[in-house]
């Protein structure tokens, strides 16, 4: 009774035998419940009820604190994550203001400060610093580590090396060499069909000056060309010392060719005149320097060296008072700029301007934006904002001497290149006022006046620089150059040597080697083959006989072309079939309108008389020209590869018994030359290039490679009349042609 009563189980009778056996299954299947719930909760003793009828595990005392102690942690975890996504998100804290107080210690001019530049601190890292002049994507770092570097062209920028990333001033050329102004007549800039320097009236090309230097012995040279690209060296290049010959001294018969031999480079010497070379392969790039040229130019090399690291040591200074109370600002603008954001850079500036109208720092960083951004867009409206925006920068108060020096340079470099030659001369001078003592901005001033064709001007500075300072390379050959302009060729031999030996920024152009081989040629002096092979090793030339500055790699090149080798056979079989009626044409005109026969003005000529009529110059007719010539005109208009070579001529050209025109060369190797006899009286008449001499023939087309080096000689009793045609190099594809500058 009393056990059943322990189970809640009240019974008024006595069991029965089978409610006892169900009673013992029943206890053991509970035994057997309590030992599977037992083994669930690992050990644990059963859980205990308590008073106010809630049920708690024995075990609460020890597992409690750990499940609390993580679900802290896990909580804090997720605060602190939203809490950083709420700072970013919001944007609470002003992360630019923090990182611009870390400004200074900024070791690699990335705009932040982090571990590279710790680094640097530390003395773990060599400190970096930028590469001067160009754009932000082509600045490269240098560290401890020599790195190739390879660039165009490029003019001295106004920031020096080692300054800070917030006050750089080195911005982004707009071109290729445009901003290089330290050659006498420097290389146009690259014209692109959609951003092309404009031609304003009144700003002539210095080209087209009469009175002007001439650059390429006697041609007229191509205003757009980026980058000189050498073509290949001719077979021809290698003769023997013999061959080396001023106009005295080449023999008057046509010489036999020589098979070229194999053998080691020539050593230089500073013998007067160069040693033989033997005949090379072709060369299609530049070429490298060997330790001949090492030996010869290291000297002239150690001035430029010692100059660069003079200038590495300055740097400028850029924030004038005013301009430091607002630091912070501007180098968050500055920063978007030299990432290339340059619209965003733009707008911060703009900003800038109209909340400090009167910061030159601001004003310049606006310029600076603009300019970037013309480059980006090919936008000479906006390239002319830019150049507004540096005047305007000068222009204000109180502007640091640096900051004024950089605006107004940068400002003279883009007159420039959109063809303001006069408002970049009225800049370059206004530099050159407040900074008298500054010989490179007065040198920059002279070649200001020479592309306006002003030599006059130009030699009335270099005369000024000179006298105070009688060792400027720059100025030497620079002097030089203009007193061969005026003819005064022995005068002007010293100075161009002493320029180029100097090794100073902006004498190592071919130009000078050219005009300094051609004056010592004049004169005589063998030592010119020296100066020609010398340019020929700094690439400046594609082979010492071939010299011209304009080209296109990969070209053949030979001295001597038969029609089979052009292509142009339909062309030379015309002439030669038509060239008594095209003789008679020339004739009429000789006798009713020898006006049209305009004089050589090249100074190409030692002496002698001799005339030019000319029909289609840079791929076009030449005004009413072929009413004189009809018949020649209309055979000619069947023949493309002429009357469209925009780098060629096709005239007629008489020159008078006596004659004699110098050794000179062409401007480019995209062309090919056709000389058709008319009226060659013997013998006396006779033509050499290279170092073959060769004799024109009346009713026969005589074809050469004008690039290379040529002399003429008219000894005879009476005039000589031929017709030249100048054809496009048959190699140049129909896109070359169609898109190639005219000259």
């Amino acid at each position: 009774m009393q056990r059943y009563q322990n189970h809640g189980t009240s019974v008024a009778s006595s069991p029965s035998p089978a409610a006892l056996v169900e009673e013992i299954h029943a206890e053991e299947e509970e035994c057997e419940e309590e030992q599977e719930v037992f083994q669930e909760t690992e050990g644990r003793p059963a859980p205990v009820e308590q008073k106010n009828g809630k049920r708690s595990d024995a075990g609460d005392a020890g597992g409690g604190p750990k499940s609390s102690v993580f679900t802290w942690f896990v909580v804090l975890a997720l605060l602190g994550v939203w809490s950083s996504v709420a700072v970013v998100y919001f944007d609470i804290v002003d992360y630019d203001s923090v990182i611009g107080k870390l400004a200074a210690y900024d070791t690699d001019a990335d705009g932040d400060f982090d571990v590279e530049d710790a680094k640097v601190l530390l003395g773990l890292k060599g400190a970096t610093v930028l590469k001067e002049g160009g754009p932000p994507e082509e600045r490269t770092e240098k560290t401890s580590e020599p790195e190739v570097e390879t660039s165009t062209q490029r003019g001295p920028e106004p920031v020096k090396e080692g300054a800070p990333a917030a006050e750089e001033t080195s911005v982004p050329g707009s071109q290729d060499v445009e901003s290089e102004i330290q050659a006498a007549v420097p290389l146009p800039p690259f014209v692109d069909s959609q951003f092309v320097p404009d031609d304003p009236a009144g700003d002539e090309h210095p080209y087209e000056e009469t009175n002007a230097i001439d650059t390429t012995g006697g041609e007229t040279p191509p205003p757009p060309a980026a980058v000189l690209v050498e073509g290949p060296q001719s077979e021809e290049t290698g003769v023997e010392s013999g061959r080396y010959l001023t106009s005295s001294k080449v023999s008057q018969k046509a010489e036999p060719e020589e098979p070229p031999e194999a053998a080691a480079e020539p050593t230089l010497t500073p013998e007067p005149a160069v040693q033989p070379e033997p005949a090379a392969e072709p060369q299609t790039g530049t070429i490298g320097p060997t330790e001949d040229r090492q030996e010869a130019d290291g000297a002239a090399e150690k001035p430029a060296e010692e100059q660069k690291e003079k200038a590495k040591k300055k740097k400028p200074k850029l924030l004038n008072k005013l301009d430091k109370t607002i630091k912070s600002e501007i180098d968050a603008a500055e920063r978007l700029r030299k990432k290339g954001k340059l619209e965003e850079a733009l707008k911060a500036f703009d900003s800038l301007v109209r909340l400090h109208p009167q910061s030159p720092r601001v004003r310049y960083g606006k310029a600076q934006a603009e300019d970037d951004l013309a480059e980006k867009l090919r936008s000479n409206d906006l390239l002319q904002r830019a150049i507004n925006t540096y005047g305007e920068a000068a222009e204000l108060p109180d502007p640091t001497p640096d900051l004024l020096r950089a605006a107004l340079k940068r400002r003279a470099e883009r007159q420039q290149f959109l063809g303001r030659m006069r408002g970049s001369l009225a800049t370059l001078q206004k530099l050159v006022d407040i900074f008298p003592d500054d010989f490179s901005l007065k040198n920059d001033l002279g070649v200001a006046h020479l592309l306006l064709g002003d030599n006059k001007g130009a030699k009335k500075v270099y005369e000024e620089v000179l006298a105070v300072a009688p060792s400027n390379g720059f100025a030497k050959v620079h002097y030089g150059f203009i007193l061969k302009a005026e003819n005064k060729i022995a005068e002007s031999i010293p100075y161009l040597r002493e320029g180029l030996e100097s090794g100073e920024p902006g004498t190592d152009d071919g130009r000078f080697y050219f005009h300094l081989g051609d004056a010592l040629q004049r004169v005589g002096d063998d030592s010119a083959y020296h100066w020609y092979e010398l340019g020929h090793r700094r690439g400046h030339f594609a082979s010492v006989w071939q010299r011209s500055l304009y080209n296109v790699e990969g070209l053949k090149a030979q001295p001597w072309w038969t029609p089979q080798e052009t292509g142009y056979t339909d062309l030379v079989k015309m002439l030669e079939r038509n060239w008594k009626t095209i003789r008679d044409e020339a004739l009429t005109v000789m006798d009713r309108a020898r006006g049209r026969f305009l004089p050589e003005e090249e100074n190409l000529r030692e002496k002698g008389e001799w005339g030019q009529y000319t029909l289609w110059q840079q791929g076009k007719r030449v005004g009413n020209a072929c009413q004189g010539v009809p018949k020649t005109c209309s055979l000619m208009e069947r023949f493309p590869e002429a009357t469209g070579c925009k780098r060629g001529q096709i005239k007629f050209s008489v020159m008078q018994p006596g004659t004699h025109v110098w050794p000179h060369t062409g401007p480019t190797n995209c062309r090919l030359r056709m000389h058709l006899g008319l009226v060659v009286p013997r013998p006396g008449c006779r033509i050499r290039c290279t170092n073959q001499t060769r004799e024109w023939e009346e009713g026969k087309v005589l074809i050469f490679d004008d690039s290379f080096e040529h002399e003429v000689w008219q000894e005879a009793d009476s005039y000589r009349l031929i017709f030249i045609v100048d054809v496009w190099h048959p190699e140049l594809t129909q896109y070359q042609r169609q898109t190639l500058s005219p000259i």
